[in-house]
């Protein structure tokens, strides 16, 4: 069981919702791009589980959640894919 499955089965926090977002293949500047667009609708509470398997997504998205005000709970990095769990803080960014 990888960490993000772990944080979502323990109930890491009173998610209201946990979307999964796929963005495996794409390059830099897309996964941080994407990631914003669909961080948008969410409710405070609510979860974004990021898939993706650029090299530069582990300096852009916690860069972009550092924009947001949001929070990446759990980050987790394997020679296939980097998984981010980010958690919807406040307001629409």
């Amino acid at each position: 069981m990888s960490a993000v499955d772990a944080a979502l089965s323990l109930g890491h926090g009173p998610p209201m919702t946990t979307t999964m977002l796929d963005l495996k293949g794409l390059k830099c500047p897309l996964p941080a791009l994407k990631t914003r667009k669909a961080l948008k609708p969410l409710e405070p509470g609510d979860r974004l589980e990021v898939h993706c398997t650029d090299p530069l997504s582990v300096i852009d998205i916690p860069n972009l959640i550092r924009e947001t005000g949001d929070k990446v709970e759990i980050s987790e990095r394997s020679e296939q894919r980097i998984v981010f769990l980010i958690e919807k803080v406040g307001a629409a960014a």
